[in-house]
């Protein structure tokens, strides 16, 4: 009489979870839930009877599944970041980024490369994905840590740090996911190698990704808010153009070889500096903000899922890598990289442990897999989704105290930058 089919049954499941994951916090906490651990616990607990849908999630068997899901999530993340972002402002305000970007990143690359070689037995190619695919922060679940919706302002130092550091590195990192790919098909890096890697993945593809973003986020701020004058998009309240943005910027410059992500972080960016003042910022925000928690909801689900495939290559070595990222890697190289910078303290600690992974390692790794045989493919797996549970659990329990602490009485420091509330009631005049 009832058909149990599997779809059905991960609809609901799925509903279920997420539903679930959003209400139990509710209980112990008046803030808005950090509902992503509980999604991925939910999605091992509600799956966990049906090995079946578990099998059909498996990331090494189906990775082109994983790196869709993700992809959109990251560049719709991304693309939301870019428009959260009020001020571009001087030099000062950005070094910290920059630092982060230049320093912080490579050394984390570099620490995971050489941990995960020696602790967790991976192959030289393995070893540098996997540092490639767990340095960069996430845009898509560091919501508490990032500045405030357009125009509304909570735009502290290290606040916009934080934000514009997971803008942009994600992008970044995809020249080291590159360069693991080809030290895995040749089997090694010639001088030659190195040389075509840093001409094509390094300098064209980030340029190219800039460019393009800069100019799909020009001509969205002119067919929003001038084309025509009187009648222009804008008019129209809806939000979807969001998604439109994010489509054109991240497809049309993957089709020219450059780095979608980038694109699509400098298209959010680029098109919210036209008409600042305009309340469609919002409007956009509100609507990309909202599919990005759907998407991540159903990935994160998906991924507690996957679990029981993954767990046989769930080591005392993947918990360590993970560990050592979270607690040591990140924070001791993010440290180092902000010496010299106006951050002391409290608030520099708080900039160096916060750095959140996610959603973008799933896309790089799933990414790697589909284009490359990996000798550690599940074991690889396995520390990613290890530290991705880790970084849930410690950093979305914490967050948002913790950076609420190191912002609280920040008016001072806004007004220094040109980040200040008043600045912000004076946008549109």
């Amino acid at each position: 009489m009832f058909e149990f089919d599997n779809f059905h049954i991960s609809m609901a499941g799925l509903g279920l979870a997420v539903l679930v994951a959003y209400w139990l916090p509710r209980f112990v906490s008046g803030r808005e839930p950090a509902a992503s651990a509980l999604l991925i616990l939910l999605g091992f607990t509600t799956f966990l009877f049906f090995p079946e849908i578990s099998v059909s999630l498996d990331p090494v068997e189906h990775p082109k599944y994983w790196e869709m899901a993700a992809e959109f999530c990251v560049i719709i993340g991304l693309f939301g970041t870019g428009l959260r972002i009020d001020r571009l402002v001087k030099r000062e305000q950005w070094m910290p980024t920059a630092r982060l970007l230049g320093i912080a990143m490579p050394l984390c690359i570099g620490a995971l490369a050489l941990f995960g070689w020696a602790v967790a037995g991976l192959t030289l190619a393995g070893a540098l994905l996997l540092g490639a695919i767990l340095a960069p922060t996430d845009p898509v679940l560091a919501g508490d840590v990032q500045v405030g919706p357009p125009s509304e302002g909570g735009e502290h130092p290290v606040r916009y740090t934080l934000t514009t550091e997971a803008g942009l590195n994600d992008g970044l990192a995809f020249p080291f996911v590159h360069l693991g790919i080809l030290v895995a098909t040749a089997g090694g890096l010639s001088l030659e190698l190195a040389g075509e890697w840093l001409a094509r993945d390094v300098i064209y593809r980030i340029i190219i990704g800039v460019i393009s973003g800069t100019a799909t986020g020009w001509l969205l701020g002119k067919l929003l808010f001038e084309w025509p004058r009187g009648n222009a998009l804008a008019k129209t309240e809806s939000g979807v153009i969001a998604f439109a943005g994010v489509l054109l910027a991240y497809g049309g410059t993957e089709l020219i070889e450059g780095y979608g992500f980038i694109a699509a972080f400098v298209a959010g960016l680029t098109l919210r500096r036209s008409e600042s003042g305009h309340e469609y910022h919002k409007r956009l925000h509100d609507f990309s903000e909202s599919l990005e928690h759907a998407l991540t909801a159903m990935l994160l689900v998906a991924l507690g899922a996957a679990l029981p495939v993954l767990w046989p290559h769930f080591t005392l070595a993947a918990l360590a890598v993970a560990a050592a990222l979270i607690l040591v890697i990140r924070p001791a190289s993010a440290w180092l990289s902000l010496a010299g910078t106006r951050f002391k303290g409290r608030q520099r600690a708080v900039v160096a442990f916060y750095g959140v992974r996610g959603i973008g390692s799933i896309y790089y790794l799933a990414y790697a897999g589909r284009h490359v045989d990996l000798a550690n493919e599940y074991e690889l797996w396995a520390i990613v989704a290890c530290t991705i549970i880790v970084s849930t659990v410690v950093h979305g329990l914490t967050a948002g105290l913790a950076v609420e602490k190191v912002t609280d009485g920040a008016d001072e420091d806004d007004l220094q930058t040109g980040l200040g509330r008043v600045e912000k009631a004076e946008m549109g005049g």
